[in-house]
């Protein structure tokens, strides 16, 4: 199976994370589903991903001490194999797993995804439970040296010997099962423990086992730039940054972030900007709010995640999008750039702007991105000489938030950009 085949462009979707923390549940799922089904698929919105510690009793129920309950009780089969917390997804009752979930999702014309964490689960260790199609039991195939230190729920696995890989095929064949279509697999991408490199080949090796086509995303970022080659042979999506959230200076940060990784996106292979923080957030955190990001700086980051595509994932509670959220999710020139462009390039970048270039794929057009990273009001001014792959005079400029039709006929464009803003730009000769 050609991982690419069934991610020819960035994944679209939502998850749960930003809004839920670790405390989604079944009822939820559907809701953001639903919304997504009558609202946003049209527009190429089509995954709905169920995030960490769906396997957890009690999620969220310490949270003013623990994002993550030390050694609490889990879900999972004879195998070892983590399932659905009953409580929270009732149709997972009676060993039916995700599978029921699955169906509804599918039954929208959306896709499925979960996440999990690297590894087997410490319960399963403790308790040497069995390994499906091996004599061998957890104990024997967890690695107690490789824990993920923000997350008490996994040991790695041993990648050495017998017992790993059949470990992971067994997870996929499980999930192959359920009709999962996305995976995003946690405490792996940055490689914080060592044995985590060689367990992005089995996950890799595990989805080709069990035939099934299912997009491999990696966290936590930031990845490492060195192993670029690495990311593009065994996965579809890894994150270049840690947690993204709606704060001004880490948006900023990822100017630089993008330029470093812009040689390394390609067809079923995406560098991944994170989750969009946009609309209400944060309730699994403590307490529901509206995204700390202006409206200048939302339109900053769907321009920029656009041109250099990234995997758009949003994080907001769907069901509450307002009209200016959903106006910014369903431009279908912006989105486009997903589809329609590539070779994306960040040709100006200092402490007040950056200038972002790519080609469209399917005519003779270029896109154009300027981006004021000043706290003022500020004329962003691009010449013949920052753009030698076409000639400025005599062209015309669609301004793809506004609509708004430019002629220019000189030898250089320039244009007033909001504080923390943006424009993006479809640019094509002037007849």
């Amino acid at each position: 199976m050609n991982k690419n085949q069934f991610a020819v462009t960035p994944p679209m979707g939502w998850n749960s994370y930003d809004y839920y923390d670790t405390t989604v549940n079944e009822e939820q799922i559907k809701a953001n589903a639903d919304y997504m089904a009558a609202n946003l698929k049209k527009y190429g919105w089509e995954y709905i991903v169920v995030d960490i510690q769906w396997y957890a009793y009690d999620a969220g129920s310490q949270r003013d001490r623990h994002q993550y309950i030390p050694f609490w009780k889990v879900e999972m089969d004879e195998y070892s194999r983590l399932l659905p917390c009953p409580d929270r997804f009732p149709s997972s009752r009676d060993g039916q797993g995700f599978k029921p979930l699955a169906d509804y999702i599918h039954s929208l014309g959306l896709k499925f995804g979960i996440h999990i964490m690297r590894g087997i689960p410490r319960a399963a260790a403790h308790n040497h439970t069995k390994i499906l199609g091996t004599e061998l039991t957890a104990n024997e195939i967890a690695d107690p040296s490789s824990i993920c230190f923000w997350n008490p729920d996994m040991y790695g696995v041993v990648t050495n010997r017998e017992g790993g890989q059949e470990y992971y095929n067994s997870l996929f064949e499980l999930y192959a099962e359920w009709g999962v279509d996305f995976i995003k697999c946690d405490d792996i991408a940055r490689y914080d423990m060592p044995s985590a490199k060689k367990e992005i080949e089995m996950l890799h090796n595990a989805i080709e086992h069990c035939k099934r086509p299912m997009v491999l995303s990696l966290s936590p970022g930031p990845a490492l730039i060195n192993q670029a080659w690495y990311y593009e042979k065994y996965a579809n999506m890894w994150r270049i940054t840690d947690d993204f959230w709606d704060n001004w200076p880490l948006l900023a940060n990822m100017f630089e972030r993008c330029e470093l990784w812009q040689n390394h996106v390609s067809e079923g292979c995406y560098p991944d900007c994170d989750m969009l923080p946009l609309g209400y957030v944060g309730k699994g955190f403590g307490g529901e709010r509206y995204t700390g990001f202006t409206k200048d700086e939302q339109i900053t980051m769907m321009t920029l995640w656009c041109i250099f595509r990234s995997p758009l994932m949003l994080g907001a509670e769907l069901t509450k999008l307002d009209e200016w959220t959903l106006s910014l999710l369903t431009n279908e020139k912006v989105l486009g750039l997903l589809t329609a462009s590539a070779g994306a390039r960040q040709i100006i970048r200092n402490k007040e702007q950056a200038v972002w270039l790519s080609k469209d794929i399917a005519e003779e057009a270029w896109y154009l991105a300027l981006f004021n990273l000043s706290d003022v009001e500020k004329s962003i001014k691009v010449t013949q000489e920052d753009l030698p792959q076409f000639v400025l005079q005599g062209i015309q400029l669609e301004d793809l938030w506004s609509q708004e039709l430019i002629e220019n006929a000189g030898a250089s464009f320039e244009s007033k950009v909001a504080p923390h803003g943006a424009k993006l730009y479809k640019v094509y000769k002037n007849a």
